[in-house]
């Protein structure tokens, strides 16, 4: 019934096994690809025509994790998947990033590609399993797909060896510094995404190579799949290249376009080149909607050679500057009053305003993915907002876009961020992108990086960014720093390279043509360097390293280690002991499973009041030393005082004073604070403890004045059995219960109650 077709590759130490024939065979395409125990389903349809007047290429890639794959129920009141996830949305990108240049300029045909995670076994990463599906699925659809490409992970480990395809966790675990995902084709890298441990450009460079290697042995497991699967290739139209139109519209407007491209600022220069292609489109405006449509194309095909010329022939760039040369920049930090840190960073026509806030435990993000539940303390938000760009546009949505240069610049700083056990606060950085003209992602580093240190987080080094460009025809080549928009947009790659001085923390490659070799990457990567540390030196006018404390409105944290058989008797009885540190000192405390304490509030003293609670708490008392207390009962024999938080003892009433005392509450009431010194502690725990022999106001101890036998608390009597003792119903014997021959009052037992451990 099926017509199956399977192929397999040992890969990485688990095999790969890629089938097509058995699953999903109304698409055009469809893969089902395994790795390990990782099964993911990619299937590809394609509209079979273009819609009217449609000059875009509309590619939509989906990757969703389904929570059956792990075992697990989605939370949530509907229980089911919903939105797309910001992992799911970045592995979307992941996927369409590296294939979309590989379709053929002209084809407009709508194209779904939707990778399905069925089976997740913990350990392999469906990312890459689902980008190798995609590819093997577009490959054998038959669509004008240039493929196919491989994807590969590459970890670097403290042994100074890269290792293929770890997981997430153990690449940037203790004994992993690199997480890089790389796309590339048999000949050339088409994609990089990664976050290092400030590692050098030549072991980056080595990363890249490694990846691109063994992705040559899964493309040559997707052509053998194809060999024996690859549906029959699409009909395309001829080409037409359109030659007469281009030559009449450059006689037309071609001085227009090299003088608006002379101009350096953005929104001349913009307004100017809305006049040549308004006069292109007038001298089409009596051909029907197709030709107007091709004349839109050809202009904007003469935009991209005369830049790429004058860049490749002369060396100018648009706004005049030499090929390696960075915009002016900017930076100031201390912009907002209340905000815990906040930072303007400006470069050229390329602006954002970066704020931090602090936070404590509770503010974490709480992450429910395929690995469970997990929480992360340090978060990342980016904003594009329309007017940046001078347009007007949707506000509010969180696009794609947003959250992948969020999350470049989210992997760029987290390298250098300090330890939870050295900063415990929840960071959350803020970019609102106010003017954008060329690489807002790496603006939002560097401003990040000084609001942070701004608010006092104690940043490893600062970080700073830099966007390459490239300029591509045949074997020449030029490499662009610090790229504006329009160079970004016309030119043939998107480099970004973020580092400290120590090394790179992340580099992210996006190409427009059919890959760039080792030679053009490494000389992006060398110029990047330098345009890195120029970037650093000007931020350091700015600020050099992160304040000596934090903000004076941020919460004050402190932490303490207690023994974890201590947890409960902090927590209480159903929480009651930890509410009521919270509810009297005003400080808020949290603590983990393995005794960390972490107590904050604003107000130094709340802190303080809770962390003696605390201490009291889990110090054991000490018998002959004296504490502060408060009277929290009183009975006929006497008060309890608690003395050290969690610890209660008793003041018996003839530890009150040196004299006789008829009536408790005529020395103590509850709530009074007292001063009290610990007799004893017996075997059970219970303390016994006095007043009379501590000064009330200094706290002093005082000498104890009162005879041995009246230091008893009662009489002493007779060995049991022995002459002395008295007879039960005799004078000071106990009595009767309610008279009779039992008689007697309770003589020397003291008074009703009294706690066993202060009876002989």
């Amino acid at each position: 019934m099926f017509d199956k077709k399977t192929v397999s590759l040992e890969w990485g130490g688990k095999t790969l096994t890629l089938e097509t024939g058995q699953i999903a065979r109304q698409a055009d395409g469809a893969v089902l690809a395994t790795y390990g125990e990782t099964v993911v389903l990619c299937a590809v349809t394609a509209a079979k025509s273009v819609r009217e007047g449609q000059d875009f290429f509309p590619l939509t890639v989906h990757y969703q994790e389904k929570f059956s794959a792990a075992g697990r129920i989605p939370g949530g009141f509907f229980k089911r998947e919903g939105r797309a996830t910001e992992k799911e949305t970045l592995t979307s990108r992941l996927i369409d990033r590296p294939c979309r240049p590989l379709f053929p300029e002209g084809f407009y045909n709508e194209i779904n590609v939707i990778c399905q995670v069925l089976s997740y076994d913990g350990e392999t990463e469906p990312d890459i399993v689902a980008m190798v599906a995609a590819s093997a699925a577009l490959t054998i659809s038959g669509l004008p797909f240039m493929g196919p490409i491989g994807a590969a992970r590459v970890g670097y480990n403290n042994e100074g060896e890269y290792v293929l395809n770890p997981t997430v966790t153990d690449a940037l675990g203790e004994d992993g510094n690199l997480d890089l995902v790389v796309a590339a084709t048999q000949d050339a890298v088409m994609m990089v995404e990664s976050e290092a441990k400030e590692l050098s450009e030549e072991i980056m460079l080595g990363a890249v190579m490694f990846a691109h290697e063994e992705s040559r042995k899964v493309i040559g497991a997707i052509i053998d799949l194809a060999e024996q699967a690859a549906k029959d290739p699409w009909d395309l139209p001829a080409a037409d290249d359109n030659t007469e139109m281009k030559d009449k519209l450059r006689g037309l407007v071609g001085d227009d376009i090299a003088a608006a491209y002379k101009l350096t600022d953005k929104s001349q220069r913009s307004d100017a080149l809305n006049v040549a292609r308004a006069k292109a489109k007038e001298a089409y405006a009596e051909e029907d909607g197709q030709t107007q449509m091709t004349a839109g194309k050809v202009v904007k095909k003469l935009e991209s050679e005369i830049v790429r010329g004058a860049i490749l022939k002369d060396g100018q760039r648009i706004d005049g500057r030499k090929t390696d040369e960075v915009r002016p920049i900017e930076a100031m930090v201390g912009l907002l009053p209340r905000t815990h840190g906040s930072a303007l960073f400006t470069r050229g026509e390329t602006q954002a305003i970066c704020t931090t806030t602090l936070g404590t435990k509770d503010a974490e993000q709480m992450i429910d993915g395929l690995e469970g539940l997990s929480y992360s303390n340090f978060m990342l938000h980016y904003n594009f907002p329309p007017y940046s760009v001078g347009e007007v546009g949707r506000f509010g949505f969180t696009s794609r876009r947003e959250t992948g240069h969020g999350k470049l610049a989210f992997r760029a700083l987290r390298p250098v961020l300090p330890t939870v056990e050295d900063f415990p606060y929840t960071i959350r950085m803020l970019s609102d992108i106010t003017e954008s003209n060329g690489s807002s992602s790496m603006a939002t580093v560097c401003g990040g990086s000084l609001s942070m240190m701004d608010a006092g987080v104690p940043l490893k080094r600062p970080v700073s960014g830099i966007a390459m460009g490239l300029i591509l025809e045949g074997k020449d080549f030029t490499v662009l720093s610090d790229i504006l928009g329009d160079e970004d947009h016309l030119g043939d790659m998107d480099f970004k390279v973020a580092g400290s001085e120590d090394g790179i923390t992340s580099l992210q490659m996006d190409i427009k043509v059919a890959g760039i070799t080792q030679e053009i990457m490494t000389q992006a990567l060398e110029q990047a360097k330098a345009g890195r540390a120029h970037i650093l030196g000007k931020m350091t006018e700015a600020l050099g390293a992160s304040r000596g404390e934090v903000s004076k409105h941020a919460p004050r944290i402190e932490t303490m280690q207690i023994d974890k058989s201590k947890i409960r008797d902090i927590i209480g009885t159903g929480g009651k002991v930890i509410r009521e540190i919270v509810a009297e000192t005003g400080a808020k405390v949290d603590i983990d499973d393995e005794g960390t304490i972490k107590i904050s509030s604003s107000n130094a003293d709340e802190i303080a009041a809770a962390k003696k609670w605390i201490e009291g708490i889990v110090e054991e008392a000490e018998v002959g030393k004296i504490y502060e207390g408060k009277v929290v009962n009183i009975v006929d024999f006497g008060a309890f005082v608690n003395f050290m938080g969690g610890k209660d003892g008793l003041v018996h009433v003839s530890e009150m004073k040196n004299e006789r005392v008829e009536k408790v509450t005529d020395v103590v009431s509850e709530g009074q604070e007292v001063k009290v010194k610990v007799l004893e502690i017996d075997q059970r725990g219970k303390v016994r403890l006095s007043m009379r022999v501590v000064d009330q106001e200094t706290g002093e101890e005082l000498e104890d004045t009162r005879p041995p036998r009246e230091n008893k608390l009662r009489g002493d009597r007779g060995p049991r059995g022995g002459g002395d003792r008295r007879p039960r119903g005799g004078g000071g014997g106990r009595g009767p219960r309610g008279g009779g021959d039992k008689g007697g009052d309770k003589g020397n037992d003291g008074p009703a109650g009294l706690p066993d451990f202060l009876k002989d």
